[in-house]
């Protein structure tokens, strides 16, 4: 698909950003992708935005992946959008039966109309031939935009209740210890959903408040009709650049300090912790497992170890993979193959995955699933959909859920803490 390229500047890319964010809110279908310049190896753009479906696809799990590569074949051309986590219903023989407050359709993806790459304080505008027309008006229709003051919107305070109450989590991660003791799994995500019924929110502020006070460097803010996620993650999933795959899984979680000098000690800690490391390094055996399926034999390496990385929120114990395929490696296939990825199921996998879908009392959806896009060159970048709002405005619904990695050496009282620290920066920017 040919589309028409120009270059702009901007003086203050932050305030573009916003306004930008602002301008794409109208649009039925936005992708709006955002590192909040945070220092990293691995990365394209600052930001990314993509607006109004050309063309898309929507569907279930069944045949998910196989639709989905015969999409991007077709098109040829800049992709965004997500995988659920229930996709793991398409690579093995699973099934998602838990209560489902938000219905989000399974996969969608669309070939966007308007296309913006932000970098180093250039924005290249990647329009459609046949509405190439549009896009000196719409360069100065942006630049002209009135950023909303903070106290403009009426949004009420959110009431969030718990789907799963004190009591019996702490039950149900004593009947996971007791499938880790028996030897049926290694370790498992389990995780637990806050939400709120009968609630408007204002998705954009909501999104701009959660950003605000994480920066993180994946953050997402995506409308698909009714549906949005407000994501604040701060963890790749996969990334493809020409012939090397890189993964980056975080396991491994403590809170921040209020002096630099308590903070250090914090990362300390966490670098040195036996428990959080043995999280990490056991979903990095999985990581490695998994992309050793579409790797160039005795390609797959470790880059990284348990390396703690600082957010606003929390500190975080971050491993990177790296792997080589050959050039005729198709980018959907890496993706099924190490799909749903292994920071959000536990080891073995499947086994982790049945635990996790009886225990818990919520179906997944978009959270731990991933959302990205691909090139039309077949590069492509997604991350993980954790510290993220969903909310269907049609269903007057608000959802976030949270986990933490349950291992043999877990305690109920610490693994509840952990959530509740996750959870803080969903609440504070919904209550």
């Amino acid at each position: 698909m040919v589309r028409t390229v120009k270059q702009f500047n901007t003086n203050n890319i932050e305030v573009f950003k916003n306004k930008l964010l602002q301008w794409a809110a109208q649009f039925n279908e936005v992708v709006w992708l955002d590192s909040n310049q945070y220092r990293q190896s691995h990365s394209s753009y600052e930001a990314v935005l993509a607006v109004e479906a050309f063309t898309s696809l929507k569907t279930d799990t069944q045949n998910a992946f196989y639709d989905l590569k015969e999409y991007q074949s077709i098109t040829n051309d800049w992709l965004f959008g997500y995988l659920t986590y229930d996709l793991k219903n398409t690579v093995e023989e699973l099934t998602s039966d838990n209560y489902d407050g938000l219905e989000f359709p399974d996969l969608f993806f669309f070939q966007p109309q308007k296309l913006f790459l932000l970098k180093q304080g250039t924005v290249e505008m990647h329009y459609l031939k046949m509405i190439d027309d549009e896009m000196e008006n719409d360069w100065e229709t942006i630049q002209h935009i009135e950023i909303p003051s903070k106290e403009s919107s009426n949004q009420q305070d959110v009431k969030i209740k718990l789907r799963i109450h004190k009591d019996e989590y702490y039950d149900k991660v004593k009947e996971m210890l007791h499938h880790i003791h028996r030897g049926d799994i290694y370790e498992a995500n389990f995780c637990q959903e806050f939400y709120a019924e009968d609630t408007e929110i204002d998705p954009l502020k909501t999104f701009l408040n959660l950003n605000a006070i994480s920066k993180p460097p994946f953050a997402t803010f995506l409308k698909h009709d009714c549906r949005y996620l407000l994501s604040a993650s701060p963890e790749r999933y996969i990334r493809r650049e020409e012939n090397t795959i890189i993964s980056q899984p975080i396991k491994g979680t403590a809170k921040r300090a209020l002096t630099p000098a308590k903070d250090k000690l914090l990362v300390e800690k966490l670098k040195n912790d036996p428990k959080e490391r043995s999280e990490n390094v056991m979903i990095v055996d999985l990581v490695r497992n998994d992309l050793s399926r579409i790797a160039v034999k005795g390609s797959v390496k470790v880059e990284e170890l348990c390396q703690v990385y600082t957010f606003l929120q929390v500190h975080q114990l971050i491993s990177t993979i790296r792997a080589e395929v050959t050039p005729e490696t198709n980018s959907v296939d890496i993706i099924k193959a190490a799909f749903p990825m292994g920071s959000m199921t536990g080891a073995p996998k499947v086994s982790a995955m049945k635990i996790i879908e009886k225990l818990e009392e919520t179906k997944r959806g978009l959270y731990s699933g991933a959302v990205g896009y691909f090139a039309p060159n077949g590069n492509f970048d997604f991350n993980v959909i954790i510290r993220s709002i969903l909310y269907n405005y049609k269903k007057r619904y608000v959802s976030f859920s949270v986990g933490s990695a349950i291992t043999a050496q877990s305690i109920p009282e610490n693994e509840y803490e952990e959530c509740l620290i996750k959870a803080k920066a969903m609440r504070q920017v919904l209550e």
